[in-house]
């Protein structure tokens, strides 16, 4: 039994911490956001409400000048202040901004964005019971080997669920009646505003998303096979 301690008390450990954390967004987000007020895409964020069934759809601005989409754990959707301001400058089309809000419901519906907070707040956790596991094997090298496996695991999980939500993104702006091309428009145009060049961060951005021409031609496949048929979220 004893030997289970370190699993055990980092699953205690991680599950506490994931409760903290959604407290604390859910918080933070409510305290630097506000509900999107644009006609224009408050009428296509409805669109998109309903070709999901959803009758009163609303998305919000995070006060960041970061471009970014966001799930909450809640089920939220928040676009930040910097797609906001590159869509009022003309910089992207409303369908452009409509794609992010789609991907971002993909990650919903498909439990991705509460997942995704269970697997970043217990990474640590992971990390802390497989290196205290691999060290009675590899001493010294424990932690390194957790600190890799786990970071390979969460990326390629992440990269997967970025597939899957474009995925979906890609057929609800189909039966939304949306500009189709505008998803690979936009993750173009992403690539330009990807973090810069050198650093932790780019190197994040890098392992957690797929490539840009991966996405594209994913989605290019999808809308093919969809050629002439409605498409089924």
């Amino acid at each position: 039994m004893l030997k289970f301690l370190p699993i055990i008390l980092a699953a205690i450990y991680a599950l506490a911490m994931w409760k903290f954390s959604v407290i604390r967004i859910k918080r933070e987000l409510d305290e630097t956001s506000v509900q999107l007020d644009d006609p224009t895409l408050e009428a296509m964020t409805k669109r998109l409400g309903r070709a999901v069934d959803v009758a009163h759809l609303r998305a919000n601005v995070v006060d960041t000048p970061a471009f970014n989409g966001l799930a909450a754990p809640d089920g939220r959707i928040f676009i930040t202040r910097g797609v906001l301001d590159r869509y009022r400058r003309g910089h992207i089309s409303a369908d452009e901004v409509g794609s992010i809000i789609a991907h971002e419901l993909g990650h919903v519906a498909l439990g991705h964005h509460k997942r995704r907070f269970m697997d970043w707040t217990g990474q640590n956790a992971a990390r802390m019971a497989l290196a205290m596991v691999l060290n009675r094997v590899a001493p010294g090298l424990g932690v390194w080997i957790a600190n890799a496996a786990v970071s390979l695991l969460a990326a390629r999980l992440s990269r997967r669920d970025e597939f899957e939500a474009d995925a979906f993104a890609a057929a609800l702006m189909r039966r939304a009646g949306m500009k189709i091309e505008a998803q690979s428009s936009l993750l173009r145009k992403l690539e330009k505003l990807a973090p810069g060049s050198g650093g932790a961060g780019t190197v994040a951005w890098l392992m957690s998303h797929p490539p840009t021409d991966k996405r594209v031609e994913a989605i290019a496949r999808l809308h093919d096979r969809w050629d002439g048929a409605p498409a089924k979220v």
